[in-house]
């Protein structure tokens, strides 16, 4: 017997249970950007590699999924390189293309490829899938769907503020209660200068954005393999000590150690200001101002926002920032930007765990109606007509078969009404409507069925 087909590991497929409650989600979601104003783009599946690599440090890079030139691919590789199969110099030589990482870059791609048709500040917003060649692991998978949301073309802290609110209001209509962490990458190497480490602030906001994960004894053993010494180490000690205070005193304490460092004072500014204007917004989420928070992509330079479930352990279900100069390295300077993604993979997980989809649809369908037969089949199809056009969602049993099957097949679906239609309805020009939830039957007149059925249904938008 043949062995089952089966999926790349890291993938899934989605049955159409599945699928509603994702459907669900992303609707939610884009209800929300576009309450806030964010318009909608879409880019391709696949970006060229130059648009890609050196945009998320080296680990990101390496995560990138790399696509075999078209045709002879090795005709451009020498026999040389071949025989010494370094990974690195031989996909350079194969591969001009890879499938894209993220959302971000593309944006950023996007935004300078077609500057001239762009109304500054741009908000935009995209709900695509991403590819990463990573391990798979719970609430970590190869390809998943990202939200994002952006704003281009403003330096302006408001924007920052606007998105911790989308970030809010996404999560309550989803009924999933969120932590939002913030920090400041500018606080970050405002802390690098602190320790007398500014050169090394990748390797330190690589390590400590690891800090809740594995603890800090094992960031520091991470942070002495990358060369810092006991001087730097205890002066991040320090700074580790206050990671419980409050966001007030947190604040206090980097503004009396930042004193000669330009750089980090303006990130403690940008988050004193998030901090005494974020009661203006009336969220419903905790804003905690987390010193360990870093976020790994090197292309942050100001705030960094994340959110975490309060209730499931699974990580970041939420993250961005600002990128001052991201649209720079396409040859568009001095455009800032800021933005958020959403983890719709990873706020399914956690739907899923709190039971949060009960009240979702488990049928795209609302009403079946059974078939008896040609006649009377005829005559259902202007029973669908009429149903349809008050936005309800129905369908006919396209076969003529045993009502034991047909029923068998509302149950399978979940189809919560039922209208039958036979010879005797048809003659008396009625209608019989079950409500599978309580087993009840009514006959009504055909010309009550949009006021009956209005009253059981509320039609889709």
């Amino acid at each position: 017997m043949p062995s089952k087909p089966s999926i790349p590991k890291g993938t899934r497929d989605f049955s159409t249970d599945e699928m509603l409650k994702r459907e669900y989600i992303f609707d939610t979601i884009k209800k929300v950007f576009r309450m806030y104003g964010y318009q909608p783009i879409e880019t391709p599946a696949m970006e060229n590699l130059s648009s890609l690599l050196g945009k998320y440090g080296e680990e990101g890079d390496r995560l990138i999924f790399k696509i075999l030139n078209s045709g002879d691919f090795l005709s451009s590789a020498s026999d040389e390189d071949l025989k010494k199969r370094e990974t690195a110099k031989l996909s350079a030589q194969i591969c001009e293309k890879g499938l894209r990482y993220d959302l971000t870059v593309p944006f950023a791609r996007y935004v300078v490829q077609h500057r001239d048709e762009i109304v500054f500040p741009f908000k935009r917003y995209q709900i695509q899938p991403v590819w990463r060649a990573d391990r798979p692991q719970k609430g970590r998978y190869r390809e998943f769907f990202q939200c994002d949301v952006d704003v281009i073309g403003s330096d302006s802290l408001l924007n920052e503020l606007e998105l911790i609110g989308v970030i809010d209001d996404v999560f309550e209509r989803l009924n999933i209660k969120v932590q939002i962490r913030i920090n400041n990458r500018k606080i970050l190497e405002g802390i690098a200068e602190y320790a007398g480490a500014p050169d090394k602030i990748i390797e330190i906001t690589t390590a400590l954005d690891k800090y809740e994960k594995i603890g800090w004894e094992n960031v520091k053993e991470e942070l002495v393999n990358k060369g810092l010494n006991k001087n730097v180490l205890q002066k991040f000690g320090n700074i580790i000590q206050v990671i419980n205070q409050n966001n007030r005193q947190k604040i206090e304490f980097l503004h009396s150690i930042l004193l000669d460092s330009e750089i980090g004072l303006k990130g403690i500014e940008e988050i004193r200001f998030l901090i005494d204007t974020i009661d203006l917004i009336d969220l419903k989420s905790e804003v905690i101002f987390d010193l360990t928070l870093a976020r790994g992509l090197n292309y942050y330079t100001g705030t960094i926002i994340e959110a975490k479930s309060a209730d499931v352990s699974i990580g970041s279900i939420c993250g961005g920032g600002r990128y001052d100069n991201l649209t720079g390295v396409f040859g568009l300077e001095g455009v800032s930007g800021v933005g958020v993604s959403f983890g719709a993979d990873r706020i399914y997980d956690v739907m899923n765990q709190l039971d949060l989809f009960d009240n979702i649809t488990s049928s795209s369908t609302e009403v079946l109606v059974l078939n008896f037969g040609e006649a009377e089949a005829k005559y259902a199809l202007k029973i669908l007509g009429l149903l349809r056009k008050l936005g309800v969602k129905s369908e006919l049993y396209p076969d003529q078969v045993k009502l034991k099957k047909q029923m068998s097949y509302s149950d399978a679906r979940k189809i919560p009404y039922i209208i039958i239609a036979g010879e005797e309805e048809i003659k008396n020009n009625e209608l019989t409507v079950k409500i599978m939830s309580s087993g009840e039957q009514k006959k009504i007149p055909v010309n009550d069925l949009e006021s009956f059925i209005l009253s059981l249904i509320k039609p889709s938008e």
